[in-house]
């Protein structure tokens, strides 16, 4: 059921903090600004706390389809009470990265189903729901402490089939994904490595882009001596 008088007075809040020139600079980010107020994430994250967990009313801001009311939807939507068929709704609506990153680090990470999507995902042809998949790897890549290796070696082949494809939002994904994964210990360390030099040698502009970037950083006198103490 719909909380109109909630739902309203938020909308009514985030038209009150528009912010012209943030939507400018936003637009100059590659982000969509067709439906947004300019809003700041920390802003959304205040009002996100000020709100608290509700799924209802998260299902409710989402319809709104607005930036700003996706966005606090991911906030305030509780990964307990989600579906899997609610995340394919919600990942089909995706059209910028920042909608779709925030979606996938606030809320679907969180959920039960988060590796099962990273992979179902990273398969399909929509430029926002592959992404989407990459990003999911990267940040379970950072948030699941107690995840064994094993999780993310499983991520490698996908990385080396989807590495040709060309488009910014997807290889850029692909490339975060490798490097966060190539960040958890010396052995993924040394993997990811490994893989980045194989996606190197296709013959492909995107995929030596994807490997070259990672290496360098994977192989970063910073890296290398975090992952030293880390042991």
């Amino acid at each position: 059921m719909c909380n109109c008088v909630q739902l309203n007075d938020i909308l009514k809040k985030l038209k009150s903090m528009s912010d012209p020139e943030a939507i400018d600079k936003m637009a100059r980010f590659g982000i969509s600004t067709k439906k947004a107020f300019g809003v700041s994430i920390p802003n959304l994250r205040k009002i996100a706390r000020e709100i608290g967990k509700d799924h209802d009313l998260a299902k409710e801001l989402w319809e709104s389809d607005i930036r700003e009311t996706r966005i606090l939807a991911s906030l305030i939507d509780n990964p307990k009470e989600v579906t899997k068929e609610q995340m394919d709704r919600w990942v089909k609506d995706f059209d910028c990265w920042d909608v779709c990153d925030q979606t996938c680090m606030n809320f679907f990470r969180y959920t039960q189903f988060a590796y099962q999507k990273a992979v179902e995902w990273s398969g399909r042809d929509e430029e926002f729901v592959k992404r989407a998949g990459f990003v999911m790897m990267a940040t379970l890549a950072v948030s699941d402490k107690k995840a064994v290796d094993l999780e993310f070696e499983r991520f490698f082949p996908i990385m080396k089939r989807e590495a040709t494809d060309n488009r910014n939002f997807v290889k850029k994904a692909i490339n975060w994904a490798l490097r966060q994964i190539g960040k958890r210990n010396m052995e993924l360390n040394r993997k990811a490595i490994e893989v980045a030099k194989d996606i190197e040698k296709i013959d492909s502009k995107a995929a030596k882009w994807i490997a070259s970037d990672a290496i360098r950083e994977l192989k970063s006198e910073k890296v290398q001596k975090m992952l030293k103490e880390k042991r």
